[in-house]
């Protein structure tokens, strides 16, 4: 199957919800770019999320990804896989609704704590109880995700690829989006 990809699709959602791996196999699927904001800050900074937050802080890397989703959001149509914050500002939200559409993976606690519970590398669940800090940013962001444009379900059952064709079917809802060939 082949695809006409018209504007870019920007993956929104919390950490673990499957954003760059769903990215990945979405943009192989549909033959066009992935792009990650989180990786394009780290290879302009040559550090690591974590390392930016704790040197410059969590108000400068914001500051830092609210330029590098505008500059992306100006190339070829792809895919864009967003750090779980990105989708608070609104200053991101208005670039991603001008120039592209937002998606949600939306899921829940339990999936999203079996995804991140042993990775290091995600410097807001380094806390005396990281799976409440989890909650807590849940509670917190998803009634900011709830603006996007569609609402994608992760399930602990799907593949990685299952989850890239789910999306796929939500995009088709939006010929503006997305065309079969």
């Amino acid at each position: 199957m082949s695809y006409v990809l018209k504007k870019t699709v920007v993956l929104v959602g919390m950490m673990g919800s499957g954003k760059s791996a769903v990215g990945s196999a979405l943009a192989r699927l549909l033959d066009v770019e992935i792009l990650d904001s989180d990786a394009e800050i780290e290879t302009a900074a040559n550090m690591s999320i974590a390392e930016i937050f704790e040197r410059d802080g969590e108000p400068f890397f914001r500051s830092r990804e609210t330029e590098v989703i505008s500059r992306l959001m100006k190339e070829e149509s792809g895919i864009l896989s967003t750090g779980g914050g990105a989708f608070l500002t609104e200053k991101n939200r208005q670039t991603i609704s001008s120039r592209g559409i937002a998606v949600w993976l939306r899921a829940d606690i339990d999936l999203l704590w079996a995804r991140v519970r042993h990775r290091k590398t995600r410097p807001l669940l380094v806390t005396a109880d990281p799976r409440a800090s989890l909650q807590e940013l849940c509670l917190v962001r998803e009634p900011e995700y709830a603006h996007a444009d569609l609402v994608v379900d992760a399930r602990s059952e799907y593949s990685i690829e299952d989850m890239a064709y789910v999306v796929i079917d939500a995009l088709l809802t939006r010929p503006d989006v997305l065309e079969r060939r």
